[in-house]
């Protein structure tokens, strides 16, 4: 039994009553179908682009961690090559065989400019470190915006999914504005 017989129209009325409700129904649910196809690919397209996201952010706090461990490994060294070159000149002082209070101050002076040095490269090295924490920081930054942006597409796109009291409401509404438009005039 057809639902425009059932509703009371004959012929060509009911005829093309059922076929254009048929192509209503078609229609909501092959929208409804490629809405939920977009937002799979969207959440497929999310997942591939994490991945490239967390590559990312391991990518750049190596490089971060590779530079902080040269850069430590270069204080280390300088301060080292310093303290041989104060230690040099302090043997110097007192190889030249000079006496009293001169010979005190000049090792005094000499301790003090290796001291001095030293702490120099302490507080470079710890700024240095200060950066790279403050690097790591915007990394996660980076990565989290990036994913709440992926999450942000993957929920938009199955927003965009009418849900099936929708379709079936639009096609009820379809078919309703169909009957009453072929209901003879009084």
């Amino acid at each position: 039994m057809c639902v425009g017989a059932a509703l009371g129209l004959t012929g060509i009325g009911a005829t093309a009553f059922n076929v254009g409700l048929g192509l209503t129904v078609a229609n909501a649910f092959t929208q409804r179908a490629a809405a939920q196809s977009a937002a799979d690919q969207t959440y497929n397209q999310a997942l591939l682009a994490k991945e490239a996201a967390e590559r990312d952010r391991q990518q750049q706090q190596l490089a971060l961690a590779e530079r902080k461990a040269e850069e430590e490994k270069f204080a280390a060294q300088d301060k080292f090559a310093k303290t041989i070159d104060a230690l040099q000149a302090s043997r110097s002082i007192i190889a030249s065989e000079q006496a009293g209070t001169t010979i005190g101050l000049l090792l005094m002076d000499q301790e003090r400019q290796a001291a001095n040095y030293r702490e120099s490269v302490n507080q470079s090295l710890e700024s240095f470190r200060r950066q790279y924490e403050r690097n790591i920081l915007a990394t996660e930054a980076d990565y989290k915006n990036r994913i709440n942006q992926l999450q942000s597409n993957v929920n938009q796109a199955y927003n965009q999914i009418p849900s099936l009291a929708n379709t079936l409401l639009n096609v009820a509404t379809s078919g309703l504005n169909s009957y009453v438009s072929l209901l003879p005039n009084p």
